[in-house]
This record gives structure tokens, sequence and C-alpha cells, in this order.
């Protein structure tokens, strides 16, 4: 019988769910070759420490291991007197990237004598982000054909998917949204890690089941759930960011578009020159920040933005998977005007973002399928109806309205929920009404005065007694003119 915080694990390294990398046998190699210095580097969460420790427990080698990190004071002194120290056994030193430059001038040293002495009591092993091998070469240019670099990418669909297939097969679940996590995790460990637990929590599954549990949750209404939770923390770490070292709300915020180019990078790494150069019109002001020094500022006085993302002088680094995750989910748009940005403008996620009740699934699933193929954007969850046609209507559209779709198409029937729309119209629904970004689909002559902030707007029509593929059709090139106008 397992328990769930031991198969998808949150903290501390995986055991049932553990999946080997690419490199694994790479770091194998290494391990069994004296003395020879090992670099492992890459974005957090994709299973750096794990892969080590994992390999050093199947070569019998732990009671050999000191684990050390640069971010705790008492190893910083440790590590700078491990130069003096004879057989050090195996020394892993994490997030490297943040010792000091003179300590990293030693540990190259080192690292060259243990190599050419092919030291059989002494190694070491370095964690650490992008170039953190070359952080260590520029000490030592002669390391190069004495250490293994090796680079630690975001993981294959492949293995994310054999992650979840383990954690399904330990605790006897069926996970509807496996697909839809494989993408969301863009080759991170520890966000397939996070979402899955977060669906077996919801579903109230703590260990494994007796029967085979097929789970049929919503995979929008799970991530925003831990968006919101991360909201906690993450949220005033983003407006210290975005709001910069000298905050000018007329200005051309080019904080709040380093953080935009960091979430939409597909990496968590952002190289600036890159970006400046991707984006012309910002490059004076980014620029600016950077080569006076306010960026460095930043991070000196702002211990949140530093625990979480770290700066070279070039590039801007995520530290922490989690805000990785939250990042990616900000509502930007939204997130502007909240810091007093009203003149940044940033591109909406969806087009359009479907909301209806499970017994008008299939017009819906028609509208969505002819608005994606004309090519348009559309948020549609396929696994929301046993949550609209319930209680919980706001847990259901709160995502839709947070995906900052830039039209909301409202699918009106008798079945959708009257009494907890009206609470719901008057918390998120009247602004967008105002903004002209609401549209009605009322379907077989619904009262639309039941829906009192729509009552006075126009809206389309759908009759099941009627043609129901020439309506569709219909709907779908009003949909099209009307998004063309803007």
């Amino acid at each position: 019988m397992a328990e769930l915080q031991d198969v998808f694990k949150t903290g501390g390294v995986p055991t049932v769910t553990f999946v080997k990398p690419l490199e694994y046998p790479k770091i194998i190699l290494n391990l069994k070759t004296a003395g020879r210095g090992l670099v492992i580097e890459g974005p957090s969460g994709i299973g750096k420490t794990t892969a080590i420790l994992k390999a050093i427990e199947e070569l019998g080698l732990a009671d050999r291991v000191v684990r050390l990190s640069a971010r705790k004071k008492k190893d910083i002194e440790y590590i700078s007197i491990i130069p003096d120290l004879n057989d050090i056994g195996i020394v892993i030193i994490d997030d490297f990237h943040k010792l000091p430059d003179t300590i990293k001038s030693q540990l190259a040293d080192l690292i060259k004598t243990f190599a050419d002495e092919e030291a059989v009591k002494s190694k070491l092993i370095v964690l650490g982000i992008n170039e953190a091998g070359q952080s260590l070469i520029k000490f030592a240019p002669d390391l190069v054909n004495r250490i293994d670099i090796i680079r630690f990418e975001n993981s294959t669909d492949a293995k994310i998917s054999e992650l979840i297939e383990k954690g399904e097969t330990e605790l006897n679940i069926d996970i509807n949204i496996r697909d839809d996590i494989v993408k969301e995790s863009n080759g991170g460990f520890y966000i397939a890690q996070m979402l899955c637990s977060e669906i077996c929590l919801r579903e109230g599954i703590l260990e494994t089941c007796d029967d085979l549990r097929k789970i049929n949750t919503s995979f929008e209404s799970v991530k925003f759930a831990i968006w919101k939770r991360l909201s906690n923390t993450f949220f005033s770490v983003c407006k210290a960011f975005a709001l910069g070292a000298r905050y000018r709300p007329e200005g051309r915020a080019p904080y709040l578009h380093m953080l935009n180019w960091l979430a939409n990078s597909g990496d968590w790494v952002l190289n600036i020159p890159d970006a400046m150069r991707n984006n012309p019109d910002m490059r004076l002001s980014v620029g600016q920040v950077v080569e006076k020094g306010y960026l460095n500022e930043l991070f000196q006085r702002t211990p949140g933005v530093s625990a979480v993302l770290h700066f070279d002088g070039r590039n801007l680094v995520v530290e922490d998977p989690q805000f990785v995750f939250y990042i990616r989910n900000m509502p930007w748009a939204k997130f502007a005007k909240e810091l007093g940005f009203n003149n940044i403008e940033f591109k909406n996620k969806y087009d359009f973002a479907l909301s209806f009740a499970g017994s008008q699934r299939e017009i819906a699933e028609k509208i969505f399928e002819g608005l994606s193929e004309e090519e348009f954007s559309v948020f549609y969850d396929k696994y929301e109806q046993h949550r609209i046609i319930a209680s919980n209507l706001e847990e259901y559209l709160e995502p839709i309205y947070q995906s900052e779709a830039r039209f909301i198409i409202c699918i009106l029937s008798t079945e959708y929920p009257r009494k907890i729309w009206t609470t719901f119209e008057a918390k998120y629904i009247g602004a967008r009404v105002q903004l002209g970004e609401i549209i009605p689909v009322v379907v077989d002559g619904t009262s639309i005065d039941a829906f009192s902030s729509l009552s006075k707007i126009g809206h389309l029509s759908f009759d099941r007694t009627r043609d129901f593929d020439a309506q569709i059709a219909e709907i779908v090139n009003t949909l099209k003119k009307k998004l063309s106008e803007i």
C-alpha cells in the first residue's frame, strides 16, 4: 500500500516515480572514473540532483558522499576549506553559481589536481544552472579535458509520461488528463509531480486504491488551483521585479517585459541581449536598466527576487520550478494593469473562450471545431461538464477569465445555474460586458433576462429545431467577423 506523498513527490528524491534521464549513463561512467570532475548543469526541477543521487546509490557509493549547498552560509565555510583537506570522498556542491569567484577559482584548481592524479578517494561534483561548467573553465581553461560537463535539457514527453504512468500504477488510478500534464510540464519532472499530486488531493486519493480509480477531472481547474495557491508566495516577487528599481507607471515597463519574455521563452533562461535584439522597440529601455546596474541593484535589495531568479550579467535564470509554472500561467494584461501600467498591452492567450452547461456540449464542441479550423485560439476544456452542471460554477469559470480570452462566448440555456451565475456575474462579468467582451449565444429561446448583466447587449441565437450545421457555420462566421474588426 503506497501513500501519495511517497509516489508523486514534491519534496526530496523520488523513489517510485524516478525516471532515468537520457544523461544517466554518462553520470554512471563519470562516477566510475577516478578523480574526474563532474559538472551537471541545467534548470531547476528537471532531475539533476535526483539523477546523481540515484546513480551514487546504484553504485553503492552513498556512504562516501557529502552534500553541500552554496545557499547555506555554514556550507560555504566548509566549501572554502575543501582545498586544504585530504581524501574528501565524493563532495556534491549544489547551487555552484552562487559561490564567490575566489572559491570557484580554488575549486577549479582542485578538480584539475584530482583528475591529473586520478584520485581514488576524492571527487568533486558540481550542480548548477546553465553555464556552470563554463564558469569553472574560465578560471582554469585546461580543465576542458579533465571534467565532464553534462547539460540537462528539459526531459522528453516520453519521460514525463513514464513518470505519470509509474505513479498511476502504484496508486491504481487512471488520470484522464495525462496528455495535458505532459504538455504543461514542458520537460520538468517537478511540475509533473506537482500537478499529479494536486489531482490526487482533489480527488481524495491519499494511498493506493483497492479498485482501479478512473479520475475524471478538469485540467484547467487543477492548474488554476495551483496557480492561486502559488500566488501567496510569488505574486509579491513578480510585483517587486516588474516594478523594478525605479518605478515609472507612465514608462515602458522594462522589468515587466523581461519577466514576460522569460515566461514565454520556452526555457527557464532568458538571454537578455538576444531578447533585446528580438524586441527592438524595448531595446533602449531594457538596455539602460541592465547597463546602468539597475537590474543588479534590484537583486541586491530584494531577497525575494534573488531567491527565485539569478542574473549573471547576461542571463536571467529561474531557480524554482514552481516559479516557472506561476509566470507561465500569469494573466499578463491584468497583472500589468494591477501594477498601474495602463499603457502596456499583452497579447491575449486565447481569441475566444467557451462557457456552457454540459447539456450544450455538442454546440460548444462544434463552435470550437469551427473556430479552430479558422486558426483561432479557443479555450475549451472538454472535462468540465460535471462541474458546470453541478454547483461549482465559479470553479469552472474563473480559469477561463484567468486565461484572458479576448472574448467569452456564453452559451446560455435553462441548465446554466442561475443563482450561482448571479453571484459570479457581479464579481467577474460586469467589467467585461462594459468592454464588449462577452458574446451570449441563447439556446432554444432561453430568457436572457435571467442573466441580468447580459440582458441589454446583442446576442446570437441557436434553435435546435433548425439545421444544426448551418447555424454553427453562421455563428462561427459572425464570430470571425467580430474578431476581424479589432
